[in-house]
């Protein structure tokens, strides 16, 4: 009798927002050595000074396995390098911000634990009931979309929009004045809604690959 087939990496997507630690620890198993190998061959000096790479990826990747934006697609080239892209995002924003407080928005803006997008084609989907997918998946989207975006778009639409900063305290928080604040901002919202229309038609690769890793 021949052994059953493993899980597909949606199936261990689907359980691990279901609560399930095997599938997590499948997961990293199956895709931290080559992510933490990516990361260290592109990090800068400064970002491979701070801290153990091997660590922080690691701790990135199970952060984003639970808490960060829920998507699968059995693909694994594709799977990880939507993967990378968040974590070197991740890890850009922690380099930059390394002193500041900050709240993890992740976390707080954390979903309910049934809803994932299905990036597969033909169906790019959430695994909701109908009456709750169109919202669910719209968040979703944004918060993939919005995790892709390079660190400067990406802190103007979360301290503007996530945060509740005025245009003065956004200025305040990157250094520059409330026009320049509300410039950026203007301009990262179009970026915003690139990423968006590039995922939802299938385009991963062309969304992950126009911004360089610190």
């Amino acid at each position: 009798m021949s052994a059953p087939a493993p899980d597909t990496i949606t199936q261990r997507v689907l359980r691990v927002h279901r609560g399930d630690q095997e599938a997590l620890h499948l997961l990293v198993a199956d895709h931290l050595p080559w992510l933490a190998a990516q990361v260290r061959k592109r990090l800068s000096p400064a970002a491979r000074a701070d801290g153990d790479t091997d660590d922080f990826v690691q701790r990135t990747l199970v952060d984003v396995l639970q808490d960060g934006p829920r998507f699968a697609i059995d693909d694994p080239a594709a799977f990880r390098a939507l993967l990378l892209r968040i974590i070197e995002n991740t890890l850009i924003d922690r380099v930059r911000y390394l002193h500041r407080q900050r709240r993890d928005p992740r976390r707080a803006r954390a979903l309910p634990s049934d809803s994932v997008l299905l990036l597969d084609a033909p169906m790019r989907s959430v695994t909701e009931p109908p009456a709750r997918a169109a919202a669910d998946e719209q968040r979703e989207w944004l918060r993939l979309a919005l995790e892709l975006l390079d660190p400067d778009d990406r802190e103007a639409i979360r301290g503007r929009d996530w945060d509740g900063l005025s245009f003065p305290e956004l200025g305040e928080r990157f250094g520059v004045s409330e026009e320049a604040a509300r410039k950026r901002y203007q301009r990262a919202l179009p970026r915003l809604a690139e990423k968006l229309e590039l995922l939802r038609s299938g385009a991963w690769r062309t969304a992950t690959n126009d911004d360089a890793a610190t």
